[in-house]
């Protein structure tokens, strides 16, 4: 049944993406790019974005049809498409209403956290995840509190959703980094019997590597924000449901050195008045370092299957 489930989410994303695409051009909804960024990147102005509707879509169709009756699976697809729906009215405002910034950040905040919020309490209350965490390197589970458990379970929604869209800045790097993960949790789910767990995050890389088809440099169409915090939110939905919240910093291990990066750049900058880096996150430096852009991808995505694998051990 999940090779259906791969193969048919697979489809729908390979084949919305010359429906979408075109639409997306004759809407004009194309990536700003700003001056600040490298100059290579200059040349990307224009090219459509919100493509994150391309491998979301499948989802509730995949979860319609193979895993109807799962209230887990459907309580992934609410936290999905909300940090997608908050994803696409930052990047309807940046677009199409011409509002560089899009949501103010305060905003995006407050919505992110009710729906963390939201998912959380139902995850927490009703559904069989209870709150035992497996540990890193095989050192078995630790029971957790509620008190603990909520504030964990949003900080990993948080903080993931807002990782996954700062490593959004090359072609194809999210996208293939996340799909890895998912892989990851799509042999944790068989591995460990979780149904729900196999046909969510393998319905997800399988869209994902439809994407990539038209998001591979030169890319045809970016993610933006519906693609990127809807992304960010599976990660952490997914670790949430599995029990492996604190293995999450191993299997996304590429969107938390992205995130440090800025944290170090901005507090490096603050406090000494100098860069630690030519530019972050970090996949931008190495840009400015003279390595190609398919070459940070690809090495970037090896990194990301070394966190797996750790996770994994």
């Amino acid at each position: 049944m999940l090779a259906w489930v791969s193969l048919v989410a697979f489809l729908i994303a390979l084949g919305s993406g010359p429906l979408i695409i075109p639409v997306l051009h004759r809407l004009k909804f194309g990536q700003v790019v700003r001056d600040v960024g490298p100059e290579s990147h200059l040349k990307k102005h224009g090219t459509p974005t919100m493509g994150g509707l391309i491998f979301i879509m499948p989802l509730p169709i995949i979860v319609a049809v193979f895993d109807v009756h799962s209230l887990e699976a459907w309580s992934l697809v609410f936290l999905i498409w909300g940090f997608a729906v908050i994803g696409f009215a930052d990047d309807f405002l940046k677009v199409a209403l011409k509002r560089p910034l899009g949501l103010r950040a305060r905003e995006k905040l407050i919505l992110q956290l009710v729906l963390a919020l939201i998912f959380t309490w139902v995850v927490g209350h009703y559904l069989a995840g209870g709150t035992r965490y497996f540990l890193p390197f095989g050192w078995g589970s630790v029971a957790v509190s509620w008190w603990w458990y909520t504030p964990i379970s949003i900080l990993a929604i948080l903080g993931s959703g807002n990782g996954v869209n700062l490593t959004d800045g090359l072609d194809g790097l999210a996208a293939g980094a996340t799909a890895i993960a998912m892989v990851f949790f799509g042999f944790w789910g068989i591995a460990f019997h979780h149904h729900t767990v196999s046909i969510v995050a393998l319905a997800l890389a399988a869209s994902l590597a439809g994407f990539l088809r038209y998001n591979i440099h030169p890319a045809r169409i970016f993610m933006g924000d519906t693609g990127s915090l809807a992304l960010g939110a599976a990660l952490a939905g997914l670790a949430i449901v599995s029990q492996t919240t604190l293995l999450l910093p191993l299997i996304g291990i590429l969107f938390v050195v992205e995130t440090l990066s800025v944290i170090i750049q901005v507090i490096g900058f603050r406090l000494t008045g100098k860069r630690v880096f030519r530019m972050s996150p970090i996949h931008h430096h190495f840009e400015l370092g003279g390595w190609p852009e398919e070459r940070v991808v690809s090495v970037f995505w090896f990194f990301s299957i070394l966190g797996a694998f750790l996770a994994w051990w």
